[in-house]
């Protein structure tokens, strides 16, 4: 068995799981790099990412680089001496970071690679109505989630699912993973595959205020997953027309009805929620957010906003 020293990389809560099954499961965590502390709020008093508060209250050794090619930087990372590196919802390394260790440094990737590489897999996977993704292990390289796979696991997504249920499902099932993939390098039993060169790759784009906005032109159980696919963050967005007032919506939750009708694509039709007319049925509005405002039910947001006979949505 070799004798692994790991300095670990992330920052958000998916990481989080990764990091605390590492702990508890005894392995030798020598260090965390994870973001720099950032203004966050009303106040903009400076908030630790979820990994760093998480090391701190276990006494592991932080690091907060603002830039990992700095050579203090690296000094202070060779100093930990780390033989592994594992990385989980971080950036982009450079190849003196990824290279440095002596059994490599591995990624763990939220979807079944080569699909979905880059910023945002999981809500790409809903948002296009995939019925399965997973978590990918592999070595990193030169490229941008291109490197040799070592181990996968493939989860079900359901109609009813959102980004935020799959990332909690993938964020276990990626810890587990992770456990597995350590333990065949401690035992040095390691087989890794290449990623598979297909014609068409479905890649995963960093999420924009673009390509939040609901188109209402796309068939509705198109819509319905676009709206399930980037909830509860970033929210899918729109604009609701009602007479001469435009009113700016976060979308968190809808249902879609497949049925015909002869309403125009967009219009606001009396029911007890904010229902639209879409090709192919109709999209109803459960949980919504006026600007300044807490989520709410579309009924509560009705009870305060009359709607113009033609409000619409576009």
């Amino acid at each position: 068995m070799r004798d692994l020293r790991i300095v670990f990389m992330g920052t958000p809560d998916f990481a989080v799981a990764t990091l605390d099954a590492l702990v508890q499961n005894k392995y030798n965590v020598v260090g965390v790099i994870t973001a720099p502390d950032r203004p966050a709020g009303r106040g903009q008093s400076l908030r630790q990412s979820a990994v760093k508060r998480y090391a701190l209250e276990h006494g592991l050794k932080v690091l907060q680089p603002t830039n990992l090619k700095k050579e203090n930087f690296l000094e202070e990372l060779r100093t930990l001496n780390a033989n592994l590196q594992i990385v989980v919802a971080f950036r982009m390394l450079p190849k003196v970071v990824w290279d440095m260790p002596e059994y490599g440094t591995f990624n763990l990737h939220a979807s079944l690679l080569p699909d979905y590489r880059g910023a945002a897999p999981i809500n790409w996977a809903v948002i296009n109505g995939e019925s399965r993704t997973g978590v990918t292990t592999f070595f990193i390289d030169e490229k941008i989630d291109t490197g040799a796979i070592i181990l996968q696991e493939e989860c079900a997504i359901s109609k009813e699912d959102t980004a935020g249920t799959v990332h909690d499902q993938l964020m276990v099932l990626g810890a587990n993973l992770v456990l597995k993939t350590v333990d065949l390098i401690a035992r040095e039993e390691v087989r890794v595959k290449p990623q598979k060169e297909l014609k068409t790759v479905k890649t995963a784009p960093k999420l924009t205020r673009e390509n939040c906005e609901i188109n209402w032109s796309l068939p509705g159980s198109k819509i319905y997953d676009h709206i399930r696919g980037l909830s509860p963050y970033p929210a899918a967005w729109t604009t609701l027309w009602n007479g001469e007032e435009s009113i700016y919506l976060k979308v968190f939750g809808a249902r879609y009805t497949p049925q015909e009708h002869r309403s125009p694509t967009g219009q606001i039709v009396p029911y007890q929620k904010i229902r639209i007319a879409v090709d192919g049925g109709w999209v109803d509005l459960e949980e919504i957010q006026l600007p300044g405002k807490r989520k709410m039910a579309s009924r509560e947001v009705l009870n305060g906003l009359k709607l113009d006979s033609n409000a619409h949505v576009r």
